[in-house]
């Protein structure tokens, strides 16, 4: 049982006493009764509180200028230490999900509550500490805390030192920088179950084998991570947000060969994108608590239960509510409003070496939000570089109008930094959008979690704070269209969902109309007014036609795919069918591929 109820947890980057001056200390109402709740540590001259003094007033931190301190309570019902904690003040993580034979395990919960500590502890990485930092506990008591369950065994092998591990990580926009040469060259290093032949057949890889790793788009570079751990011959495979950059259809392919590891070694796998975690996991753990803070990880559940439960924000066997209020989902999309036209935008056409693009022409509204779907390289990307003005069209057709007058602000897919870029601090790059500090900015930031991060350097923030450092950068200059690539990779659900909503509310409060490209069908369920909908052969030649309503566009784009998605009764989320399902059936006979009722 923790001696606290609470846990304090200072940033020690942020945390400068300098600037300071140990403010905290001296405001702190229990050191002013002569007692050592906040102290200085030897080691580092910064501040450390004892969290078995500390009365939770929340004084100390509104005094800190760096916003470097953070305490929280722990629920009620915990009755136990965590099963690994960094350091005094630091993060700590209750519990440990449990590894299955012959299943997928999905994690699903915000960034920042514990994914990667369990990660690290279950490949063997971090040896528990059972709370107490510093100490060496003998694996004895840490595999006794597990004693009757599946865990137990595990964490034997794993004290033994015999488990191998294969990580997919999650910013795959970094595998540039860490590997050059070729895609074949790459995937043969990996190569230790000799399947790369079947591996890159049942991807469909086969186009990018010749293609240097410098050059591969963001959904090619996520296959190419996909590829080389599946390639890998492991005990515990954890493949880290898997969906990023693909496609539909290349999330459901990827998650039938992520499936296939779970015959012969433990599989987990993080996934923001519920429809395809539904579609991918047997089992799931939701991870809730304070981000940065503390990770608590629920029973095992299925997944259809365990997602919505998460949804629910309430675990009913800890007796614990999350999340103020549950999470649903509601159709919202509108017609345009014929009086509310902002442009009549071209159709545009371009020709690559090896490929051509060709969109039609069509009226964009004030305020609405066009989602844009489509199998990746059939040209998404380029059509919004073209209307950025970032890629010149070679011709035009029908009612032109020059885009080139309208001030834009654009999005890119890939969250990659310029050199200049990498050591600037989140105020430092937003400053140059616009002013962090006005009221309505502020708000935003503050909304996506971005008012704490001001004072970190770009370079070392996670892929989900990345994310949504460029889309404020974006919804912060001045600009009458808006243009947003794949503004979900990254994030976890609740902020996909703060998002959504934050660019709907954007466009619908100033009036700015707003193109989203994005593979998140939920994502582009809630967030859409109309669609646009890709299709063509892939990496050849790509064809949109104009924006049509939602639901329209929804089915002819699932019809194209051969997949069928429902709504789940409960909380409305998007469900991908089970091929072959009675449900899948029905509706593919209905010529109903989008949420038959």
């Amino acid at each position: 049982m923790p001696a606290s109820k609470r846990i304090a947890v200072i940033d020690r980057e942020l945390c400068n006493p300098k600037i300071t001056n140990y403010a905290c200390m001296k405001a702190c109402p229990v050191n002013r009764l002569d007692k050592e709740c906040i102290t200085i540590s030897p080691d580092d001259s910064k501040p450390l509180i004892d969290e078995s003094l500390c009365i939770g007033c929340g004084i100390c931190v509104k005094r800190c200028q760096r916003q470097a301190i953070m305490i929280v309570n722990l629920p009620e019902e915990l009755r136990e230490s965590p099963i690994h904690r960094y350091g005094r003040n630091m993060f700590a993580l209750y519990r440990l999900p449990m590894p299955k034979q012959h299943a997928v395990v999905g994690l699903i919960g915000p960034n920042g509550t514990g994914k990667s500590t369990v990660l690290n502890i279950l490949s063997g990485s971090i040896k528990p500490n059972t709370g107490l930092p510093g100490e060496d506990i003998p694996w004895q008591d840490i595999t006794g805390r597990f004693r009757g369950t599946e865990l137990q065994g595990y964490m034997k092998k794993v004290s033994g030192g015999s488990i191998k591990p294969a990580y997919k990580p999650q910013h795959v926009d970094l595998i540039p920088k860490q590997w050059s040469g070729r895609v074949k060259e790459l995937l043969a290093k990996c190569d230790e179950r000799n399947a790369m032949d079947k591996v890159v057949k049942s991807l469909n890889m086969d186009v990018m084998l010749g293609k240097k790793i410098s050059e591969l788009s963001g959904g090619e570079l996520q296959m190419l991570a996909i590829a080389a751990t599946i390639l890998r011959d492991c005990d515990f495979y954890f493949f880290d947000e898997p969906s990023s950059y693909l496609d539909v259809q290349q999330r459901l392919v990827a998650a039938r060969e992520i499936r296939k590891l779970c015959d012969r070694a433990v599989v987990m796998v993080i996934e923001h994108d519920l429809a395809v975690a539904d579609y991918l996991a047997d089992y799931t753990h939701i991870l809730y608590g304070e981000p940065g803070a503390f990770g608590i990880v629920s029973k095992p559940y299925g997944v259809r239960l365990g997602i919505n439960t998460y949804l629910e924000g309430y675990i009913k066997e800890d007796n614990v509510r999350f999340r103020p209020e549950p999470i649903t989902f509601s159709q919202r999309a509108k017609p345009p409003e014929k009086d509310r036209l902002f442009v009549s935008f071209p159709g545009l056409e371009k020709a690559f070496p090896g490929f051509t693009l060709r969109t039609e022409p069509g009226n964009l509204y004030r305020g609405e939000v066009i989602g844009i779907v489509g199998p990746n390289s059939i040209g998404k990307t380029t059509f919004i570089r073209m209307l950025s003005g970032m890629i010149k069209p070679d011709n035009m057709t029908g009612k032109e109008e020059p885009l080139s007058e309208i001030a834009l602000s654009y999005k890119p897919q890939r969250l990659v930094l310029g050199k200049d870029e990498e050591n600037m601090t989140v105020q430092q790059y937003l400053s140059r959008a616009g002013s962090p500090s006005g009221t309505e900015n502020k708000r935003m930031l503050r909304f996506l979690g971005l008012e704490k991060l001001m004072e970190r350097q770009l370079r070392n923030l996670s892929g989900g704070e990345l994310q949504s450092c460029f889309v404020a950068a974006a919804l912060m200059r001045n600009h009458e269209l808006l243009l947003l690539d794949e503004p979900s990779a990254f994030l976890d659900v609740e902020q996909r969902l703060r998002v959504a909503r934050l660019i709907r509310e954007h466009a619908e409060v100033r009036e700015i109309p707003c193109f989203v490209v994005d593979h998140d069908l939920q994502f582009i369920d809630v967030i859409s007014d109309r669609m646009m909908v890709f299709s063509g052969q892939m990496g050849t030649a790509g064809h949109a036609e104009a924006p049509c309503p939602l639901a329209e566009g929804m089915n002819s784009f699932l019809k194209e795919l051969g997949v069928t998605y429902r709504r789940d009764p409960q909380t409305g989320r998007p469900r991908a069918n089970k091929p072959g399902s009675q449900k899948d059936m029905e509706q593919r006979e209905s010529g109903n591929f989008y949420y038959a009722e």
